[in-house]
């Protein structure tokens, strides 16, 4: 990977919390900032900090619209210039029990957190591809993506997904100088829990009395003991520099991930005893 300095990354979900932390470890590395959001108001004070430590824009942008993700490529491109570092790390922590799930809240998770990183990835890298720019791409999934542990079957289907997508598409664009990533965090300090049940669509299931309260002691643990997102910032771009195909912020889950590999070779193993029996 090429320094940083003078290129320029585009980040969604750029406001707040990991994609914030990760657009401060870029300006600290001279890199030119694009980021992208909801929220008008969280964009104007990111973008104040940001100028403060590099050339920085900031974009409001719901990742689902693809038109208008088009639009705003060309608006980053002609202000900043070619987009070589992409982060496609929007996303929404949000699910729904079995007897409760509709297509509402299907579509919506899935538009966010899988077709939002799809988005990003049809806008930006075709651009990469017919200038011929080495770029990399981090697109943020969760360790939920890997293990299952208890974040509800809609939000761990988006991010297993995101995973698969990565981890192909890394070894697609490998030839082309491109490099992809995933980042898959544990606990971090954000407000996703909040700022996911404030966005919700009309539509979707409501949250039980149940289902609030322990939605509400998420948020308290993310506050009292998540990771800053800028350390995860400077996480990703150690990543970036490896060449890092996965990204983790911490080791709390190995113990599941152990659990999961070993369960899936000993089903492999099964099937290939009762093959030689046959």
């Amino acid at each position: 990977m090429q320094p940083l300095a003078g290129r320029t990354a585009f980040i969604t979900g750029g406001a707040n919390g990991i994609g914030l932390g990760i657009a401060r470890a870029c300006a600290r590395q001279g890199a030119k900032i694009a980021i992208a959001d909801t929220d008008r108001e969280a964009l104007e004070a990111a973008k104040g900090d940001l100028v403060a430590l590099t050339e920085a824009e900031a974009y409001h942008l719901d990742v689902r619209d693809r038109d208008a993700f088009e639009r705003t490529a060309d608006k980053v491109e002609q202000a900043l210039g070619p987009v070589t570092l992409l982060f496609n790390n929007a996303g929404v922590s949000d699910s729904t029990s079995p007897r409760k799930m509709n297509f509402r809240a299907w579509d919506w998770v899935m538009d966010v957190n899988l077709n939002g990183v799809y988005n990003g990835i049809q806008t930006f890298v075709p651009r990469m591809l017919d200038r011929g720019h080495r770029g990399h791409i981090v697109n943020t999934a969760s360790v939920a993506g890997h293990i299952v542990a208890g974040s509800g079957f809609l939000y761990h289907t988006s991010k297993f997904a995101v995973v698969g997508l990565t981890e192909s598409l890394d070894a697609e664009l490998d030839s082309y100088g491109i490099g992809a990533s995933v980042l898959c965090p544990g606990q971090v300090a954000t407000n996703i829990v909040n700022n996911t049940i404030r966005m919700r669509p009309d539509g979707t299931p409501p949250h039980s009395a149940k289902v609030a309260a322990i939605l509400a002691d998420v948020q308290q643990q993310l506050n009292d003991r998540g990771a800053d997102p800028d350390v995860v910032g400077e996480m990703v771009l150690a990543g970036i520099e490896r060449d890092s195909l996965y990204i983790f912020t911490d080791d709390n889950y190995l113990p599941l991930i152990h659990r999961r590999t070993a369960a899936i070779v000993q089903a492999m193993a099964d099937v290939g005893a009762n093959s030689a029996r046959q």
